[in-house]
């Protein structure tokens, strides 16, 4: 029997193959140089070759990880991403395509900055006005206010959709306050008691359809900002 037991013998060969991997690392060109300049047997090369193509295939989404979207195509498969990064820019965006693909715009009256402040208004009334809501016997009452460029965008958007509110059933009327804008919206038939406590100033806001055709006759130079 031999005087080095076996499990001698593993270890030296274990430590043999990572002195040599090490100094594969380490000399000029590495392991990837030597495989280059021909330093290994072909049939390493090759096998060397064929890994690179499947990891190729991965990363570009051929095949490999998650059912073979791949690094590149695990949030679409195909394409580009659909969301445009910030809802104002999309909205622009989308309007802006159906302008260019509608042969009929009058171009000399298209005005994109009035689109762009209204909907610099509808931010700052969504997120920084503040709303103290009162609810009444028949109704709510709502103080909306705000300083600066919110307090701007109250005084244009708040009264102007009293009007919407009125299209669609609803009996809503506004008053100025020195920072903002007093809104009433009593019941009624198309606004019961229990549904405008629910809804609340944003709830109320958002009734009605009229914000994205409103937008594309903005942008087209037809109907004045809010």
């Amino acid at each position: 029997m031999s005087k080095f037991p076996w499990k001698t013998a593993l270890a030296g060969a274990a430590m043999l193959a990572a002195t040599a991997y090490a100094f594969a690392q380490v000399a000029p060109g590495g392991m990837h140089g030597q495989m280059q300049q021909g330093g290994m047997s072909g049939s390493m090369a090759q096998m060397h070759q064929q890994m690179m193509q499947g990891q190729s295939g991965v990363m570009h989404g051929q095949g490999g990880m998650q059912g073979g979207m791949g690094m590149h195509g695990q949030f679409g498969a195909v394409g580009v991403p659909a969301m445009a990064g910030q809802d104002a820019f999309g909205t622009i965006a989308e309007i802006v395509q159906m302008l260019q693909a509608d042969p009929t715009t009058d171009w000399s009256k298209v005005n994109i900055g009035t689109l762009r402040e209204h909907l610099i208004d509808m931010n700052e009334v969504t997120l920084h006005a503040a709303a103290s809501e009162r609810m009444l016997d028949n109704g709510i009452e709502i103080a909306v206010t705000g300083e600066g460029r919110t307090l701007a965008a109250i005084k244009r958007m708040v009264p102007a959709h009293v009007h919407e509110l009125t299209e669609i059933g609803w009996n809503a009327k506004t008053e100025d306050l020195p920072n903002g804008v007093k809104l009433n919206v009593l019941a009624s038939e198309a606004a019961p008691l229990t549904r405008l406590k629910a809804l609340g100033f944003m709830g109320i806001m958002v009734q009605g359809a009229h914000h994205q055709p409103h937008h594309l006759m903005m942008a087209k130079g037809e109907f004045p900002m809010h």
